[in-house]
């Protein structure tokens, strides 16, 4: 790596990755051709890069994967978890080849392709990682040209002046605008996704969507409920014009303080009227900020399908999913909230419940199906701990 202004671009170069101080990683480009900006970050996971690119968790965020074979499955029109990819784009170590597998409908150049996301191959992705393990996530511009023609220092000077997630809200930008019945059953092999039951009988759940991942509300049908969507900007009003009988609080991407400004009075009015709840990821956070406590931007984050985490209760280690940038600050949580989970990587917070009220929540991502079932007990325990409709 050098200073953007002495760099020249190596010979079959047709996509780059370019930091803000000047320097640069070269590769080959698939996908779309362009530029984004928006911040490096690394995943773990050998599976599920289509999940992955399509979580809402990840807008303004350049993946780098650590697994070397990123998209010779190809894609298909069921590992999704939103109707788009919400990454802006992401790296790899090497080419992408042929799909091999019998559920492709798509090549992942050409999914990258048509969803306008850009792809950067024959990188050194471990590399990368090291460099984010040892520096933090960096602002960086990725850019695609079959030509090879960059301004490097046009492409640094974007990634200089672009502000960071932290104090961004990203929610807004993600969720659904309106409210709707959730319908969708879990998936099946050679049947797809089923109809759930969205009968009368069952718990309803206002699920509050600040960038959900669809498998959650899937999940929350396979333990039992009814399921509502309603936008991140819903009012209390709206919320209990519902009539639920508990909230969900999902993921999503951006500073959860910034979020905060409009979530947090909302969850703290519905803590008051004693509704149940349960918050996955950013919606962990939100929580966390509802009653008191403080959330902080962490040096690299979580993201991948095998974090450890223990629970405290009884000193099980789960495998958990993660997809975060923030965390809840243990430190400031009130007298009437306790950590439940810890991560085993690093001891962050990874769960808190509140002892005076029905609610509780966990930073990972238990409809991942890490484990791969080690965690959907607590979509069990919220919908079984819901008192359902009241009988006539």
């Amino acid at each position: 790596m050098a200073d953007a202004k002495t760099l020249t671009v190596p010979k079959g170069a047709t996509g780059v990755v370019v930091f803000a101080d000047g320097s640069a990683v070269f590769g080959r480009g698939f996908g779309a051709v362009g530029e984004a900006v928006g911040e490096l970050c690394f995943n773990t996971s050998i599976t599920g890069y289509q999940e992955i690119m399509t979580d809402p968790s990840y807008a303004g965020q350049i993946i780098n994967f650590t697994f070397p074979h990123i998209g010779n499955v190809g894609t298909n029109l069921d590992d999704v978890e939103a109707d788009n990819p919400y990454a802006l784009g992401c790296i790899v170590r090497q080419d992408v080849t042929a799909p091999s597998n019998f559920r492709n409908v798509e090549p992942f150049d050409q999914w990258m392709r048509e969803h306008g996301r850009i792809g950067l191959a024959g990188v050194d992705t471990r590399a990368l990682t090291r460099l984010i393990r040892v520096k933090g996530a960096p602002n960086v511009v990725i850019a695609h040209d079959p030509e090879g023609a960059f301004d490097l220092e046009a492409l640094a000077a974007t990634a200089a002046s672009w502000p960071g997630l932290e104090g961004m809200d990203l929610a807004i930008e993600v969720t659904g605008k309106e409210s709707r019945l959730w319908k969708d059953g879990v998936w099946k092999l050679g049947f797809g996704y089923g109809a759930g039951e969205a009968t009368e009988e069952r718990p309803h759940v206002v699920a509050i969507d600040y960038g959900a991942k669809n498998n959650i509300f899937r999940n929350l049908v396979k333990a039992g409920a009814r399921v509502t969507v309603l936008p991140a900007t819903a009012t209390y009003e709206q919320v209990m014009e519902q009539k639920p009988d508990g909230v969900f609080l999902s993921n999503g991407p951006g500073d959860p303080a910034a979020t905060g400004a409009y979530a947090v009075p909302v969850i703290a009015a519905l803590l008051t009227e004693n509704v149940p709840m349960f918050g996955i990821c950013l919606g962990h956070q939100l929580l966390g900020l509802a009653v008191g406590a403080k959330t902080i931007k962490m040096h690299q984050g979580h993201r991948g399908a095998n974090h450890p985490v223990k629970r405290l209760s009884d000193g099980l280690v789960e495998i958990t999913s993660m997809n975060h940038g923030f965390a809840v600050d243990v430190d400031t949580l009130p007298a009437n909230a306790r950590a439940t989970h810890v991560s085993l990587f690093d001891g962050s917070n990874c769960g808190i419940e509140l002892i005076d009220k029905n609610a509780f929540s966990v930073q990972y991502h238990p409809e991942a199906s890490p484990g791969p079932q080690d965690s959907f007990y607590l979509f069990k325990r919220f919908v079984d701990g819901l008192k359902g409709p009241v009988a006539a």
